[in-house]
């Protein structure tokens, strides 16, 4: 069986679908830091080949490819604030991106899966809207810089489909699983399992288990044709009742107090104003506040019926971060 790719095979979703793949029985190399850690792969990390260098590097992504068939490309970065944080969105998700898709070109690969987000499709300019896989970018004030270097990240494998590429690009929503403390959407179940989270924001956001993503992903691989975008999203749910089920899975009581739109976006500056003084990051930027105030639907339409996706629902996922907390 010929080898597969992994770039972020470290991450959240990368070590999912890392371990996903060699249950599997498929052999597979990753591409990461030499610091990188290894905690989320457990036991796989010594049953795949790992390569070392920058997701940037040309000439290292290359090398990293010389004898594999496939790719994956979940390497990605998130973040949201200071113009430190910014430049580090543009190098990883943009440069980085563009590294993949040319090394992949030299290589010859003959798929590459390339993980983006719903982010990149914009926000919508109704509170009544859904938007699918043919949603068009459309620059706004509530368009977040992330979303904006995952649009241009897909700017750039859309440049290597045109010159010869055999991509498809997967678009999941917000990502819930385990992962590790302090970090991604395990900061909101530790929050509330620790009865600290007071307050549900007032907007509506799409959910999605990570199991389920790294599922997608590989039927994206299988079944996807070239150039085709599946939006990977789960279930459109209120924050209230995302908080709510994963309060009850944690057999605490859930917040009751809604956090109205204005009054996110003032503690946001307020929170900006002090990293700005600490030189640290703001606890809550105002691009969360206004992407956690919004209405943000997603229809998973074109995945369920072209790759036969399933999302499981939303009250497993939080049973089972909550069985493993």
């Amino acid at each position: 069986m010929s080898m597969t790719l992994v770039t972020g095979a470290t991450g959240f979703v990368g070590a999912v679908l890392t371990r996903r793949l060699v249950l599997e029985g498929i052999p597979v190399r990753v591409f990461r830091r030499a610091g990188s850690k290894l905690d989320l792969l457990g036991e796989t990390a010594q049953e795949v080949e790992h390569i070392f260098g920058d997701i940037a590097d040309d000439l290292a992504l290359q090398q990293a490819m010389q004898g594999v068939e496939c790719v994956y490309h979940v390497a990605g970065n998130i973040g949201f604030g200071s113009s430190r944080v910014r430049n580090r969105l543009m190098s990883v998700n943009v440069d980085g991106t563009a590294a993949v898709v040319n090394a992949a070109l030299a290589g010859g690969i003959r798929r590459l899966v390339h993980v983006s987000s719903v982010a990149a499709l914009g926000r919508p300019n109704r509170s009544d809207a859904i938007l699918d896989e043919n949603a068009q970018w459309q620059g706004s004030k509530s368009s977040s810089t992330y979303g904006y270097s995952k649009y241009l990240a897909e700017l750039e494998v859309k440049r290597g489909i045109a010159e010869g590429l055999d991509a498809v690009t997967v678009n999941p929503s917000l990502i819930f699983g385990l992962g590790r403390k302090g970090e991604n959407t395990r900061r909101i179940a530790d929050q509330i399992r620790r009865k600290r989270m007071l307050m549900f924001p007032a907007g509506v956001t799409n959910v999605v288990d990570v199991l389920d993503v790294a599922d997608g992903m590989m039927r994206a691989m299988k079944y996807g044709e070239v150039g085709e975008r599946f939006v990977l999203a789960g279930h459109n749910l209120s924050w209230e009742e995302i908080f709510d089920q994963m309060a009850r899975a944690c057999g605490v009581a859930p917040p009751t107090v809604r956090l109205a739109p204005a009054a996110a976006i003032f503690f946001a500056c307020f929170s900006e104003a002090g990293a700005f003084l600490t030189r640290t990051e703001p606890l809550l930027p105002r691009a969360n506040a206004r992407f956690m105030s919004a209405v943000n639907r997603y229809d998973n339409t074109f995945a369920r019926e072209k790759l036969g996706w399933r999302p499981r629902p939303f009250e497993e996922t939080a049973q089972r971060i909550a069985d493993a907390l």
